[in-house]
């Protein structure tokens, strides 16, 4: 019976949480993923666009088109700002060190 304890000492319980710091963004990749999603959110405006320019005056078509072209403006200011944003981030977790997340161990 104490091996079996002893055994079963070494594996970390289910329920035990632990901390993990997030000392670096990957600056590229997650700028890419960050890209993607702005994408997504820009279609929004694309929706939005469409009916501006079929049944819009001409002014409203100049703004129709430029809401639809939303998802391109979006994907390359959202590159831009998130490479600044993680380099920047990356600066801060050298100095301060990096934002904490709990993580639990699932059992699969």
């Amino acid at each position: 019976m104490k091996f079996l304890a002893r055994i079963i000492s070494h594996f970390p319980s289910e329920i035990e949480n632990m901390k993990k710091q997030i000392t670096r963004i990957s600056i590229i990749q997650s700028s890419k993923v960050a890209t993607a999603l702005y994408v997504l959110l820009g279609f929004i405006y694309t929706l939005i666009g469409i009916p501006m320019v079929m049944f819009g005056g001409d002014k409203l078509k100049i703004m129709g088109t430029i809401y639809i072209l939303m998802p391109i403006f979006m994907a390359v200011f959202g590159f831009i700002f998130f490479v600044i944003f993680a380099a920047i981030y990356n600066l801060l977790a050298k100095w301060l060190g990096g934002m904490e997340v709990e993580v639990t161990d699932i059992g699969r």
